[in-house]
């Protein structure tokens, strides 16, 4: 479908649903002209059209946060688009990582989990995009603690103490688990699993490596090759 073929509203514009390429959280929703589109398309970059200063802005052009596009969807009306990013920085004006971070339940994932017994659930439901939300929560949690290196958090510790402590916990969780799994102790084995998660994503934090980076490999190996 070419530009033209899309089906802009009155005012000429159409809703585009930003997403992280990697975890497909969604970071903000905007608006696009034909003009911003192609240079969307041309830069690569997102380009969006603001209803309130009715002009195009470029995203990250002052803030250094921009938003590599990988690819760009529309729907089966050819309405609406979704745009799928590699984020440089926080998507929100307010420094969060999302404009989404606010939610009118209060406490969503206890609601969730009331939907449907976890015994009770099939194979693909066991482990829903919801419940992998606390990941990016921990991500987020961890890379502030490194900012802010609070007084008395066991985070800020192993930030002190350096890579050599925190490889060290690495390893020790890791034979915990080992353990653990050994031992055929699985009440055991879950929280020993939590602690190497933890530790693990502290040494990315260290090392500066994205969840995101890590998971997008784990989303290229799924994909059969062209030899298979």
């Amino acid at each position: 479908m070419k530009i033209e073929e899309l089906k802009f509203d009155a005012n000429g514009l159409i809703p585009a649903v930003v997403q992280d390429a990697s975890t497909r959280e969604v970071l903000t929703v905007a608006y696009m002209n034909e003009e911003s589109l192609g240079k969307s398309l041309e830069t690569r970059e997102t380009w969006f059209y603001s209803r309130s200063r009715q002009e195009l802005w470029h995203k990250g052009a002052t803030s250094g946060n921009t938003q590599k596009i990988i690819e760009i969807k529309y729907d089966c009306d050819g309405d609406a688009l979704v745009v799928l990013v590699n984020p440089a920085g926080p998507a929100c004006h307010t420094g969060a990582d999302s404009c989404f971070s606010e939610n009118l339940l209060e406490h969503p994932a206890d609601q969730l989990a009331s939907l449907k017994n976890p015994l009770e659930r099939s194979a693909d439901q066991l482990a829903s995009l919801s419940d992998f939300a606390v990941m990016l929560e921990l991500e987020k949690t961890i890379r502030q603690r490194e900012l802010d290196m609070p007084e008395g958090a066991y985070t800020t510790y192993l930030f002190e103490k350096g890579v050599d402590k925190i490889l060290k916990k690495v390893g020790e969780e890791a034979a915990e688990v080992i353990i653990a799994a050994k031992n055929r102790d699985p009440e055991e084995l879950k929280w020993e699993a939590a602690d190497l998660l933890y530790h693990l994503m502290v040494l990315l934090q260290e090392q500066k490596l994205p969840l995101k980076e890590v998971l997008a490999i784990l989303n290229k190996r799924k994909k059969p090759s062209a030899e298979e």
